[in-house]
């Protein structure tokens, strides 16, 4: 990638939050791979696309939008959230579908979500990158869905 790298935007309103705080080895730990999560708000919502691209993998509960470059991210609706089998998910897209950012890919209910048992947290993360080539919005910052929330590379 050259220039000033890709700028990835926030899926959803909230608050950014470190991925180290999500409560689940798999992103807390970076296995998936760096990124930064968002603790969002309450109340119905549209989660949207991070980053232009096609969507990769689509579930109620997740998705991946790669770029035309190659450079994926994964956004993930909450925390073991996998077990609602779709339930308070409404899929505004299918696999293989071009997105641009900001485009709606996900209906859901946040307060849903933790009436259910599960954390809402929403990790974004960077496939395939290296923690140091993303510049992340300090922790703590407020975000509405399409600002940005990190870039990546560059």
């Amino acid at each position: 990638m050259t220039g000033a790298g890709r700028v990835v935007r926030s899926p959803v309103g909230g608050t950014v939050t470190a991925l180290a705080d999500v409560p689940d080895p798999v992103f807390s730990q970076a296995m998936v791979g760096p990124g930064i999560a968002v603790q969002p708000r309450g109340g119905h919502a549209d989660a949207v696309a991070p980053i232009d691209g096609t969507l990769t993998t689509v579930h109620a509960h997740a998705f991946v939008v790669a770029g035309d470059d190659g450079a994926a991210v994964l956004v993930h609706l909450g925390i073991d959230t996998v077990k609602q089998h779709g339930e308070g998910f409404t899929l505004h897209v299918v696999k293989g579908e071009r997105v641009r950012a900001g485009q709606p890919v996900v209906g859901w209910d946040p307060d849903a979500v933790l009436a259910a048992g599960y954390a809402p947290v929403v990790p974004v993360i960077a496939l395939d990158a290296q923690q140091e080539s993303l510049q992340p919005a300090p922790s703590g910052s407020p975000v509405e869905a399409g600002d940005e929330l990190f870039s990546w590379g560059g």
